[in-house]
């Protein structure tokens, strides 16, 4: 059985067809995504404007040590990723490599989770979660902690999804399921995980800089 028709999926009758409508959906699904959270970060530009002052002290409160090792994490992970993808773009036996990265990728995102755990267990000893137990005194702050708690939870639901996304190729590639190298599952996976990705390096400045420029 030939690489390619190991990866050939109904109702496609060749492999390069399938590759492209892999492509074209994914892309139109990223296309949606980025709608989405474009919708979430042009509602938090106009609170921010309007309220801009108790933004600047809700911000001072989130926890930049936590939101600068997760964008380390995460930019590596797109590292490990990208390094998978390459490999299995080449023509040589890098089955290894691209089993090695993805492990690095899903293990990075799992990092991620865990560290977003700590950051949110914090976050609700400090009472800073909408409500009547809210801790700064300013209104308006509950507008920021309401958009931080939403966006960072979506984008968190779309990370496990890439985790368990990547696990799935790493599964089914150890029990030589499916072949890696060449995979359009493996591409439209490395997609989506870059989207992931970009989303966070914009929620980095909007969540954790606000208040503490000089």
């Amino acid at each position: 059985m030939t690489d390619a028709t190991a990866q050939l999926r109904e109702p496609w009758e060749g492999l390069e067809r399938q590759r492209q409508a892999g492509k074209f959906g994914i892309w139109i699904f990223l296309a949606s995504e980025t709608l989405f959270f474009g919708a979430l970060l042009l509602t938090y530009a106009v609170c921010r404007i309007e309220h801009p002052d108790a933004f600047a002290a809700a911000g001072g409160e989130t926890n930049i040590w936590f939101g600068t090792i997760n964008t380390a994490i995460l930019l590596t992970s797109s590292l490990t990723m990208a390094v998978a993808s390459q490999a299995a773009a080449q023509n040589g036996r890098a089955t290894q490599l691209i089993l090695a990265c993805l492990g690095a990728t899903a293990a990075l995102g799992a990092a991620f989770m865990i560290v977003k755990g700590f950051e949110y267990k914090e976050d609700i000893e400090k009472h800073l979660v909408p409500g009547a137990a809210f801790a700064l005194p300013q209104p308006a702050a509950q507008l920021f902690y309401g958009l931080y708690w939403l966006v960072t939870g979506v984008h968190a639901i779309h990370l496990t999804i890439g985790i368990v996304l990547v696990v799935r190729l790493i599964l089914l590639g150890a029990l030589r399921r499916i072949r890696l190298r060449g995979s359009p599952e493996l591409e439209v996976t490395a997609l989506y995980w870059h989207l992931v990705d970009v989303v966070w390096i914009f929620l980095y400045p909007l969540i954790y800089l606000p208040g503490r420029a000089s």
